[in-house]
């Protein structure tokens, strides 16, 4: 069943993010170099956002780079900034036109001057779109989120007794985006690999062993099917148990 099949009677995820995993062994499972895999997962990229914006997911969260990354080695590292720039350059024309909000979570500091000018211009063009927002995680790791939070808090002259879960979700990169409902992991891997750590306290987390070039829209159909079928209870009991 693909997406355009949907039974409408399912819960459809407000907010879907997803850990991209397995370009690298989807390459050497095809004795190919592993930035022909980022590539191939760059490529699936496009086909999930176009699904997300059919279904009706409000907003999409993709896991691309993350903060420990930068210890790859320096030729993979370099592909993935080259292939980031060339995405956003040949993408962002469709990506307005379908009414999708690029957002930027993590730093761009340490991304070179050409590639964060992109970005920028991306994220500033496409700011009225409320289609989808569409928020791509680069050089992002959760826990120095949480950590920049309380040191823009520290700067504000934030008084601690006024510090509370509302407050701190103003200051993360997140600001204005709902929590997560459903977090997907691609390749196989139970680890929540530093992201979204403070959003993701109550999300429901679908994990498969297919790699992220594989995973279309057929994938991403049964984690939605999956995911209308849990019962999330937010820490109370579930109505069968009152």
């Amino acid at each position: 069943m693909y997406l355009d099949e949907i039974n409408t009677n399912h819960k459809v995820p407000n907010h879907v993010a997803i850990i991209m995993d397995g370009n690298g062994r989807w390459a050497s499972k095809r004795n190919r170099p592993r930035l022909a895999g980022h590539r191939a997962g760059t490529e699936n990229t496009r086909r999930i956002i176009k699904a997300s914006v059919d279904i009706g997911i409000k907003y999409l969260t993709l896991y691309a780079f993350s903060t420990e990354n930068w210890g790859r080695p320096l030729d993979e590292v370099n592909g993935l900034m080259r292939i980031l720039g060339e995405v956003i350059e040949r993408e962002v024309d469709e990506l307005d036109k379908e009414g999708v909000q690029l957002r930027h979570i993590g730093h761009l500091d340490g991304l070179k001057p050409r590639l964060q000018k992109k970005i920028i211009e991306a994220v500033e063009r496409t700011r009225g779109n409320d289609r989808l927002v569409l928020s791509l995680a680069f050089n992002y790791g959760g826990r120095d989120e949480i950590l920049c939070a309380v040191r823009d808090m520290l700067k504000d002259g934030v008084n601690p007794e006024d510090v509370s879960e509302e407050l701190m979700s103003r200051y993360l990169f997140t600001s204005g985006i709902p929590d997560p409902d459903l977090i997907i992991r691609t390749s196989g891997e139970m680890r929540t690999s530093n992201f979204l750590v403070w959003q993701s306290t109550y999300a429901e987390w679908y994990m498969t062993p297919v790699l992220w070039p594989d995973f279309d829209k057929e994938e991403l159909q049964k984690a939605l099917e999956v995911y209308s079928q849990r019962n999330r209870r937010f820490g109370r009991l579930s109505d069968e148990c009152k």
